[in-house]
């Protein structure tokens, strides 16, 4: 197993590619059990992927792991947003199974979460214990079953994740966020997260899904970008 993660918060980058300037790479083993090969990497998640799969590691791996993401990804619009999305993107491009894992979190814990670096206490560790056991039994079962080349497995778990919530076959909601921006001072605009607006609901949506309280398992295809029908 090795690890190659963004060093710093890297949260609604996309697919974004650093080209310009270096990306410093520290070597972190010492972070993660006996036989972990880390790295933190100054770059996006998609660059921490592509250096890690065309320098960093002697071999491909089996499977690339992208995440748990606090925070959810899901709808389309979320999807194209999010790093960890991206990640998991990256490694399909290499022709690997791939899978992005990200986990919805009450608003509410969202400034206590960074306040404290990522750590979690209580009813939250509990449920993301949870999530990453789910995390680990689906990636040993993709990896039995692959999925098709040039797709990504994305996952979210619901808020209240436990070691019996249900799996839902999902596709990504339509949503429809708006502005995402509101006007701080004249001439200048700052970032302000919507919910949107579902245009198109379906009962089998990733968003549906979490609020019934299950994990979505969404598939999405990239393999036929640029094909002929």
């Amino acid at each position: 197993m090795s690890v190659a993660a963004p060093a710093f918060e890297q949260s609604w980058i996309g697919r974004a590619v650093t080209r310009h300037g270096e990306i410093e790479v520290i070597h972190s083993p010492s972070l993660f059990p006996t036989g972990v090969e880390a790295w933190a990497i100054s770059g996006t998640p998609s660059d921490c992927v592509n250096i890690a799969l065309g320098n960093l590691l002697p071999q491909p791996p089996d499977i690339v792991l992208s995440g748990i993401n606090i925070g959810f990804n899901t709808t389309e619009t979320l999807i194209l947003s999010s790093g960890t999305v991206a990640g998991a993107i990256e490694g399909a491009l290499w022709n690997l199974p791939a899978i992005a894992f990200s986990k919805c979190v009450p608003n509410h814990l969202f400034a206590n979460i960074q306040q404290s670096k990522g750590q979690t206490e209580g009813a939250l560790a509990d449920s993301l214990s949870a999530a990453a056991e789910h995390a680990r039994r689906i990636a040993l079962e993709t990896l039995k079953q692959p999925p098709a080349k040039g797709t990504v497995v994305n996952i979210n778990f619901p808020a209240s994740t436990n070691t019996d919530s249900p799996t839902e076959q999902t596709v990504p909601a339509k949503v429809h966020l708006g502005s995402l921006y509101a006007q701080s001072s004249p001439g200048k605009y700052s970032f302000r997260y919507s919910d949107g607006i579902t245009f198109e609901p379906d009962p089998q949506s990733d968003r549906e899904a979490l609020e019934r309280g299950s994990i979505s398992h969404s598939i999405l295809d990239f393999a036929r970008i640029g094909q002929r029908s």
